[in-house]
């Protein structure tokens, strides 16, 4: 147990450094190439916080887990509204620019609102059990393909010049820490969550436990780090570009490729209450942002009691 205590430091220490690097490493590309940061944050941090969810998804199909695979993707896109964005909100509010709120945010709500249509064949049709079939991976993984054709046509807009040239970090440095960043962040998220689940099993709490928390909570670590230093640092693109991002990578990559490639999942067991959560969070992200165009302090406390609401149902019920 000691040894699972120092690597769970060990795990953290790993993981808020390897984001310090991420974000600066993110910030320079995206000056380096004269693209907006909410770019970057919506392709390269949303790709490479959202690594440990594919990995886990791939693994859990092949074993023939997908209930884990349906947990991982519902959990981490309410955890990436409701508890990262309203954490990092505490530090300063999010300014949240005029294109997200008519863009990127609907994207967010149109492809969780499809995801969880998808999975709710028992609504419409009582005779029939809910599944999420290769044919529903391949829908998702189609609309996630028109989100990247979206991220594409955004590398036409240009940088505000925001940066003087000479404090630009050379794009060679910029590319070495962004990669440094990803390996930290999965490598400590790794083992913090390894060595918590050790922690927990030999204190003897239950598998169940260790899955809705430390599991679902792990997988978003990488997330919950990288926005609220990109926060501290004033990359408010780049922590909203994040969360907005990894939703929709985690319904179109982390569970659409993987259904497409390696076959359906067969009877699922969920609560619709999760569904409605995970729309819930989105719309609320909406709406606060379209109302003032920022992300303020109080939005993120209220995020955070439903977070806490919710949580609480989870772990109770």
């Amino acid at each position: 147990m000691f040894l699972s205590i120092i690597l769970l430091i060990v795990g953290f220490v790993i993981l808020i450094k390897g984001a310090d690097i991420f974000v600066d490493g993110a910030s320079n590309v995206a000056s380096n190439f004269k693209v907006s940061k909410m770019l970057i944050g919506l392709t390269i941090v949303a790709f490479g916080t959202s690594a440990p969810e594919f990995a886990v998804s791939v693994k859990s199909l092949i074993s023939g887990h997908g209930d884990i695979v349906l947990g991982n993707v519902i959990g981490s896109n309410i955890l990436n509204i409701l508890l990262i964005l309203g954490t990092a909100s505490l530090f300063h509010s999010l300014n949240v620019k005029n294109n997200t709120v008519k863009k990127e945010l609907p994207i967010t709500l149109l492809i969780s609102c499809l995801f969880a249509v998808l999975l709710s064949d028992n609504l419409f049709d009582s005779s029939v059990v809910n599944k999420f079939t290769r044919s529903d991976g391949v829908v998702v993984l189609l609309f996630f393909l028109v989100f990247i054709y979206y991220l594409i046509s955004l590398t036409r807009n240009k940088i505000d010049a925001d940066q003087e040239e000479n404090d630009i970090m050379p794009i060679g440095k910029s590319i070495l820490f962004t990669v440094l960043g990803i390996v930290g962040i999965v490598l400590g998220s790794n083992f913090v969550v390894d060595s918590a689940s050790d922690i927990a099993s030999i204190l003897g709490v239950s598998q169940r436990m260790i899955s809705l928390t430390i599991v679902a909570l792990g997988t978003s670590l990488p997330e919950l780090v990288t926005s609220v230093t990109a926060t501290r640092k004033g990359e408010y693109d780049i922590a909203i570009g994040n969360v907005v991002g990894s939703n929709i990578f985690n319904v179109g990559m982390v569970i659409g490729i993987p259904v497409a490639i390696f076959g359906g999942i067969g009877t699922i067991s969920f609560s619709y209450i999760d569904l409605a959560v995970m729309i819930l969070a989105a719309v609320l992200l909406f709406v606060f942002s379209f109302k003032d165009y920022k992300i303020s302090k109080r939005d993120g406390i209220c995020f955070l009691v439903l977070f806490v609401i919710y949580y609480s149902y989870v772990i109770f019920n």
